[in-house]
């Protein structure tokens, strides 16, 4: 068993993955390999890199290459299933339970509509299975459980398609019982190119109890509660996730021990629809690449610590889209100043901001990417600080004045990149006086309809920003390299528009003028935080 690194505990604000493609196993599959790259911060200067991750996550890229005559093939048939290839002291067939005891490969065939696969290795034993077609079913529990290995792979065979099914209620309840239909008490991996769908139908979907690494698959998973779970760390390297869960979609949540409970996308398509939080993690959460779509859920991010370096990110959620918050925070309920400044811009002053939190460890950090929310309650909430220095952050925040598109406890620092965050104007916070990039804030005299271009423009005539609102809002809050600080810039809305929502380019022609704005000019605002001020 490896010794990790403690480190990721502390405020990280990115983390980097670098991985080496998976070499051809000698075999008929060709596992696929991924790289990527992102890179992690914290207040110690360690960082998970190419040269480290081997030792900060179970993960091997050896463990996908393997000699074809060694596997031992498991055909499963209902009181029928076999060893069919060499005989192997490592499995054990008794009626509709098979057990694997020993490392090794094993090439996994056929159906059990209500049977067990157990993997009951040793603690320093790696149990590779290759599911080749394989629809598993159980009706007092788990199908799928790795009781003890130091690492269980599960390579979805190219081209194959794989069904696990567990039972709607569990004869064994206890705390240590298995409660997901693939569950694994080891690290875990999942690689593979073809399609694994795993039904939860009695609590989650797939849990490691240790590490989780998806490597790759294309994998589908509609679970009671959780959709996919690890303890120590979840990562998804490459592939194809579609989750559904009624509660939490993707998350790491080891609460307990230093340095774990984070979670990282670096590659390949994740979509959740979640009853509750979309994408979670316990300790920090990493987009560095692929794409995440948060298609439905309360909060669509949440982490005490969220870095987005790369990627495109995509949330909508019933509560806040974006929420920096949870863990052991020391915040107490004071005023600690403005967050940013408030309302002001055209239509008279905003409310406060950021809440009555004092700042606590907690940071959003945006450098790359994509990132768009759409959310009922605040947008991109931080109840420490936030930053965002490249990348696109597109915010449709809520309509009503007790949320706001951007609600920070610290200061919201903006030293790049593009802001764009429309909603209420009762919260309305802008960048801090930290901010090295400048910007403008609008507030509407009257309201402006869902679907409404919304432009500004410089004192040339030119058009430097257009903005398709997908709600009705009363307030803009608008930052990038184009606005210039101290220069005046004139807002309209109606017009015309090269997109249905979001940031585009369009025209001014026949669209209505609102007022003038001056950049870097925020109204200040009583709530806590850093304060709105020039910039």
């Amino acid at each position: 068993m490896r010794s990790f690194r403690t480190s990721l505990s502390v405020a990280a604000v990115a983390l980097a993955v670098s991985l080496a493609g998976c070499s051809t196993a000698a075999t008929s599959s060709t596992p696929t390999g991924t790289t990527s790259s992102n890179t992690t911060t914290n207040t110690t200067q360690q960082a998970v890199t190419a040269a480290t991750v081997e030792e900060d996550t179970h993960y091997d890229n050896d463990d996908l290459t393997w000699d074809a005559a060694t596997e031992v093939a498991i055909s499963l048939a209902d009181d029928g299933s076999k060893v069919t290839s060499s005989g192997s002291t490592g499995v054990a067939v008794d009626g509709d339970t098979v057990t694997i005891s020993a490392a090794g490969t094993y090439r996994l065939s056929g159906s059990l509509s209500d049977g067990h696969i157990v993997v009951a290795a040793g603690e320093e034993d790696t149990v590779r299975i290759i599911l080749d077609g394989v629809e598993l079913g159980n009706s007092n529990g788990s199908p799928f459980v790795v009781q003890s290995a130091d690492e269980a792979i599960v390579y979805l065979e190219d081209g194959s398609t794989n069904t696990l099914t567990d039972a709607t209620t569990y004869a064994d309840q206890g705390d240590d019982a298995p409660n997901a239909a693939l569950y694994s008490m080891a690290d875990l991996t999942i690689a593979g190119t073809g399609s694994l769908t795993v039904n939860g139908k009695s609590n989650d979907g797939i849990v490691s109890k240790d590490g989780l690494v998806m490597a790759a698959g294309k994998v589908t998973v509609d679970a009671v509660d959780d959709g996919i779970r690890g303890k120590d760390y979840t990562v998804l390297l490459d592939g194809a996730y579609q989750v559904t869960a009624g509660g939490d979609g993707v998350k790491a949540d080891n609460e307990t021990d230093e340095g774990r409970g984070w979670l990282l996308v670096s590659g390949g398509s994740l979509t959740v629809n979640a009853g509750d939080d979309g994408v979670k993690a316990f300790n920090t959460l990493t987009v560095s690449g692929g794409t995440v779509t948060v298609a439905e859920s309360e909060e669509g991010l949440e982490a005490q610590h969220i870095a987005i370096s790369g990627g495109d990110v995509t949330v909508t959620a019933n509560d806040d889209g974006v929420n920096a918050s949870g863990g052991s925070s020391t915040s107490a309920a004071t005023d600690a100043g403005a967050a940013g400044g408030m309302g002001g811009g055209m239509g008279g002053p905003g409310g406060m901001g950021g809440g009555e939190m004092a700042a606590g460890d907690y940071s959003v950090d945006v450098s790359g990417g994509t990132l768009t929310i759409n959310s009922e309650g605040d947008g991109l909430d931080s109840n420490g600080s936030a930053n965002i220095s490249g990348g696109t952050v597109v915010v449709n925040g809520p309509t009503n004045d007790g949320n706001g598109a951007l609600d920070v406890n610290g200061e919201l620092v903006v030293s790049g990149g593009t802001v764009a965050a429309a909603g209420s104007a009762g919260m309305a916070v802008t960048p801090g006086t930290s901010s090295t990039q400048s910007g403008v804030q609008v507030t509407f005299d009257s309201s402006v309809s869902a679907g409404t271009p919304v432009h500004i423009v410089d004192s040339s005539g030119t058009v430097v920003a257009t903005f398709v609102v997908t709600k009705t809002i009363a307030s803009l809050v608008f930052s990038s390299s184009a606005i210039t600080e101290g220069e005046s810039y004139t807002v309209y809305t109606g017009g015309s528009a090269d997109a249905g929502a979001g940031l585009t380019t369009g025209s001014t022609d026949g669209a209505q003028e609102q007022g003038t704005v001056t950049a870097g000019q925020y109204t200040q605002a009583q709530g806590p935080g850093g304060g709105g001020g020039r910039r």
